[in-house]
């Protein structure tokens, strides 16, 4: 069983110059599928002309919450329609972000809420994005655990709220900052987490694993994170892969 990248945003600009070549070069580089993940209407559209054309690729559709003050009232509507393309498979990325305004709270809170219960309708995964918002999105969240799979995305918060998480059956995403000295809150968490709960992902173009800090990321830089979690729990690189490709394809049935 190959790599399977659960969190990307190959349809971002910094990709334009060298898209098709770089996606094409996947499968020869171990990375058996990719989950290309929205933020908006536009780059949920986007997702799907992807999944179209790569047939390893898959989408989801979704706003972020630093973008859901800008949609009309009928966006709901626009991703339901777009959620029966038969390669989306989650709700994504959606959640609360404080740190860059808090001028929306109550919007984004609104907004996610109504997004988690697409999610319920059409029985499809969520991918979460919670940055400087543990409480509220811990608050929203647990009402829904039940009831829908759950990635945290990019997980920052304490290992006490990850325990809290876990009770919850949610899954993690582990990317790029496993490998960062910087990072001992997270390898904390990573040294808790039973494998059973971790899905790995890039984030690309962002949060490139050292020794590629600092320069736009892709999926064939994903054998540094699972180094990195290999160090971290004293499990090889081999079962990683396996365990974590397995976890995906159960979040995300339709990885065929």
């Amino acid at each position: 069983m190959g790599i399977i990248d659960t969190h990307s945003h190959y349809n971002d600009e910094a990709f334009d110059e060298d898209r098709e070549e770089l996606l094409l070069s996947l499968p020869t580089k171990g990375i058996d599928r990719v989950v290309n993940i929205a933020v908006d209407i536009e780059s949920s559209k986007e997702c799907i002309e992807l999944a179209d054309k790569y047939d390893y690729i898959y989408a989801t559709v979704g706003v972020h919450p630093s973008y859901v003050h800008e949609m009309q009232s009928d966006y709901i509507e626009k991703l339901k329609d777009l959620a029966k393309h038969e390669k989306v498979v989650a709700i994504a990325e959606i959640g609360l972000d404080y740190y860059w305004s808090t001028e929306h709270k109550e919007k984004q809170k609104e907004e996610f809420v109504r997004q988690l219960e697409l999610a319920k309708e059409l029985g499809l995964t969520v991918v979460i994005h919670s940055r400087d918002a543990a409480k509220d999105s811990f608050d929203i969240i647990k009402n829904y655990a039940k009831e829908l799979n759950i990635v945290m995305h990019c997980y920052s918060y304490s290992l006490e709220m990850a325990k809290e998480y876990l009770k919850l059956g949610v899954y993690f995403g582990i990317g790029g900052v496993a490998t960062y000295k910087n990072a001992p809150k997270l390898k904390e968490v990573i040294e808790y987490l039973p494998m059973e709960s971790m899905v790995l992902e890039t984030d690309c173009p962002y949060l490139s694993p050292v020794p590629y800090r600092g320069k736009r990321n892709e999926s064939s830089y994903i054998p540094y994170i699972v180094n990195a979690i290999s160090d971290i729990k004293a499990f090889s690189p081999e079962y990683i892969i396996e365990k974590t490709s397995e976890n995906a394809h159960r979040l995300y049935p339709k990885l065929r």
